[in-house]
């Protein structure tokens, strides 16, 4: 859940900086995920529960998953704001802007070298100063996907420097056979 709330952050914050309504969409499909889960925990947290002892000592554990839907939903706040077309403050967007790491997406096409290699594989951090921070196949989501193999129409979140996200994007779309 924590992994998934922080996605839902930078998918959000993203989703404002480039008024893109896909990304939105991502966050609020990602909020009822994150609403599921929460739901099957409290509802094991009630399970496991046998006594009063029991109960004080997975209080802790109910808080984390009510803090958790809570930055989630304040993730689905933000990409409402795109998805009813809101604009953000320019003064706002000017910050995003200023940041030294940025987020794009980018869907992995068949042509790309990149396909068939896993995220370590590629040493994208090293090569080009990104990181790939998820990937979405299908309905599914993996986040921090070091170990995966990357496949012709893989969606991934991406995490780095301006050019560095550049370069990954070039790479994906196979406009370039190797990182620049």
């Amino acid at each position: 859940m924590k992994d998934i709330s922080e996605l839902m952050i930078d998918l959000a914050y993203s989703a404002a900086l480039f008024h893109n309504k896909e990304l939105a969409e991502e966050v609020m499909e990602l909020e009822t995920k994150i609403d599921d889960l929460v739901y099957l925990l409290n509802m094991n947290l009630m399970l496991a529960a046998r006594d009063k002892k029991d109960a004080e000592q997975l209080a802790g554990v109910a808080k984390v998953g009510s803090l958790t839907n809570a930055i989630s939903d304040a993730a689905a706040d933000i990409a409402s704001l795109v998805l009813h077309d809101i604009k953000i403050h320019p003064v706002v967007m000017e910050v995003f802007q200023r940041a030294e790491e940025h987020l794009t997406r980018v869907i992995i096409d068949e042509n790309s070298f990149m396909a068939g290699k896993t995220v370590d594989d590629l040493e994208l951090a090293a090569e080009v100063g990104a990181d790939i921070i998820a990937l979405r196949r299908g309905i599914f989501w993996d986040i921090n996907p070091d170990k995966e193999i990357l496949m012709p129409g893989d969606f991934v979140v991406a995490r780095g420097t301006k050019d560095g996200l550049e370069s990954l994007v070039k790479a994906a779309r196979a406009e370039v056979d190797h990182l620049e």
